[in-house]
């Protein structure tokens, strides 16, 4: 089997730059996943996360989840279930503004560990799409200025717990699917593992690495670099023991952001992809999340062609 991509993000200052970015490249057009090491944000702001994350859970939505999604998901169930997910989450959002204040239950320590987080992993998210430009032949900020709106990114973060699951081949810890939005960088356990994504028609492990952040496309991605890099399919499956954490944050386009294929990658003047507005893509989504993306782009196809007649 391929190994999976680890990139070596300290490699991009020295000789062994070229060679990286090629990983980078492969990763973007093969896998639509790749796992940062050396990324530059602090193994001790990564734990206090961590520890915070699990504490809040044990003390906060732990019993929730009992009551309300282990009892009603497996109780007397035979066949597996296709309408629900296996695991316990809440949001923040961070941009255009931070709602960090208004999450109940969360002490000051945590909401301080998440807001420094939230700010490294903007810089870094920023970082990564120059990188892609790069790789692209495109000028540097170009897709940061694709993703901006008139308000700028939106920016947020799903922390996710995955409990221990009685009946693990009955329900996934959370259904196939692809990321509707930009880039997404996720801090994931390093003990439990449970991600994985389709490559060839093989589900594949993500391998849980300490201290890393793993980076996958979304389908805006896809569209703005003409099917160039594609968005994949993953998903979590649910575990007999131990909690799986997942601090998935989403550096995605402005709400009004029009989406479209980068002109400089057109082949021959030949646009596969639509162009769109990212909140007319986000309201088909909430609908269609675990369903194949390509009736999603088709559908939005179909509302430029009526716009354009």
């Amino acid at each position: 089997m391929e190994t999976f991509p680890v990139i070596n993000l300290e490699k991009m200052n020295g000789e062994e730059r070229v060679a990286t970015m090629e990983k980078i490249k492969d990763a973007c057009e093969n896998w639509g996943f790749f796992e940062l090491v050396n990324h530059g944000i602090s193994h001790e702001l990564l734990d206090t996360l961590e520890r915070k994350t699990k504490e809040h859970y044990k003390k906060c939505r732990e019993q929730r989840f009992k009551d309300v999604v282990a009892n009603r998901a497996l109780e007397g169930v035979q066949t597996e279930i296709n309408d629900m997910d296996w695991e316990s989450t809440f949001h923040v959002r961070h941009l255009p503004e931070s709602n960090i204040s208004q999450i109940p239950d969360l002490d000051d320590e945590y909401r301080k560990t998440m807001k420094e987080f939230s700010e490294k992993l903007e810089k870094l998210a920023e970082e990564l799409l120059d990188l892609l430009c790069e790789n692209l032949g495109l000028e540097k900020g170009y897709l940061k200025k694709a993703f901006y709106g008139s308000r700028g990114p939106t920016f947020g973060t799903k922390v996710s717990n995955y409990p221990p699951c009685p009946k693990p081949d009955l329900i996934k810890g959370l259904r196939a699917h692809t990321d509707a939005g930009g880039i997404i960088l996720l801090f994931q356990d390093d003990k439990v593992s449970g991600l994985q994504l389709l490559k060839d028609g093989q589900w594949i492990d993500v391998p849980p690495m300490r201290h890393s952040i793993v980076i996958n496309l979304g389908d805006q991605l896809e569209v703005i670099t003409n099917g160039k890099y594609k968005s994949v399919e993953h998903r979590v499956i649910a575990q007999t023991d131990g909690n799986r954490m997942s601090i998935a944050s989403f550096y995605n386009p402005g709400s009004d952001a029009v989406i479209y294929p980068a002109p400089a990658l057109l082949e021959e003047e030949k646009q596969a992809y639509p162009k769109f507005v990212f909140e007319d893509y986000m309201k088909l989504y909430a609908g269609l999340k675990f369903q194949a993306k390509e009736p999603r782009f088709e559908a939005m196809k179909a509302v430029e062609t009526a716009t354009v007649i």
